[in-house]
């Protein structure tokens, strides 16, 4: 009998070693549980798609909306993407930066951006460290098949660097709509 991978550790190698990020076994630390509501964001330094690298700590004074999502120019992540271009100049007419991140390379973010017009930046988190962080890191399920991968989430970190919001499980097409309405409800009880 040969040896070699066969059977259900043959498909485990070949997810470990995949060229795609998501479906990638899980290595690594388990996702930690999201921050709650109130405390502080935790910190991240990540390269974005122009090649800058994007600190939290350098936004500070600014609102902050920082999208989970799965893979770059796929139909569910594009619909997200498009719905928070769509919204964008409102996002910045309440003083708010909107940073999209995932496992994806900043070449293909760069892609990404360009072929969908974003006018907001794309986070490379290639090792999933900030995405467990954010607790955006956990089972799914896709055409039968379970894995670990990116959760598609959302954190809204206030001027003040705390967590103002976290969504959980979100709808690509309404979403952005619906961060921007609970962000300008946020300013008008301030």
């Amino acid at each position: 009998m040969a040896h070699g991978a066969t059977g259900v550790h043959k498909k485990a190698a070949e997810d470990k070693g995949s060229k795609d990020p998501d479906l990638r076994q899980s290595e690594g630390a388990p996702s930690k549980s999201p921050p709650k509501v109130g405390s502080r964001a935790p910190e991240f330094s990540l390269r974005a798609d122009d090649g800058s690298e994007v600190r939290l700590a350098d936004l500070r004074g600014q609102r902050v909306v920082l999208y989970f999502y799965p893979k770059d120019m796929t139909p569910g992540c594009t619909q997200e993407a498009c719905a928070f271009r769509d919204a964008h100049s409102e996002f910045q007419r309440v003083d708010t930066v909107v940073l999209g991140v995932s496992r994806d390379t900043t070449l293909k973010h760069q892609r990404f951006r360009e072929k969908e017009n974003l006018p907001f930046r794309l986070l490379s988190d290639p090792e999933a460290d900030v995405i467990r962080r954010y607790g955006s890191w956990g089972p799914k399920k896709f055409m039968g098949r379970s894995f670990d991968g990116i959760l598609r989430t959302t954190v809204v970190i206030g001027p003040d660097g705390t967590v103002e919001r976290h969504y959980p499980k979100v709808s690509p097409k309404e979403h952005a709509r619906q961060v921007l309405a609970d962000i300008e409800g946020t300013q008008n009880v301030q």
